[in-house]
């Protein structure tokens, strides 16, 4: 599994900033604060997304998708679940697949294999075919959002 420690802080903090997103990183000993599933999965505080160096890039970027979909103005009152819907949850899932892209090193085919290794589960047996093939409704969820272009390409802020 890609670990943040992996790629580059940098990078990541430049993508969520974005989306005007702050990357808070944590201290390898500590806990991260506002993490849902707690050990080394991301947290949510606000407009801040809680990462060690031993955080999941697929939990990271998962946790940041919770918070590129909601309105601005609901980021503040966020702190370690941000899930509106099912419809918000499966649209996270492709939309982390998607950031993938966006981070050198890491790539769509790399979140989607580690979402399986950390225990998603699909319909179709994995996160690669949800996302190629049984994800009709989160694209379009995505779609009416702005966040992603009629077809299925991600749309940046800026």
């Amino acid at each position: 599994m890609l670990r943040l420690r992996d790629i580059s802080f940098a990078d990541a903090t430049t993508l969520l900033s974005r989306y005007d997103l702050q990357l808070q990183r944590v201290a390898d000993d500590a806990s991260i604060p506002g993490s849902y599933w707690g050990d080394c999965e991301a947290g949510l505080i606000g407009a801040t997304v809680h990462a060690r160096g031993d955080t999941p890039v697929h939990s990271l970027l998962h946790e940041a998708c919770h918070l590129i979909v909601l309105p601005p103005e609901r980021r503040s009152a966020v702190h370690t679940d941000a899930t509106d819907s099912v419809e918000e949850e499966d649209a996270v899932c492709l939309l982390q697949a998607l950031l993938g892209d966006m981070l050198p090193g890491v790539g769509r085919a790399r979140v989607l294999a580690d979402m399986d290794a950390w225990g998603y589960t699909f319909r179709l047996g994995s996160a690669a075919a949800y996302f190629e093939r049984d994800a009709d409704t989160a694209w379009a969820w995505l779609v009416e959002r702005g966040l992603v272009a009629a077809d299925r390409t991600l749309r940046l802020p800026g």
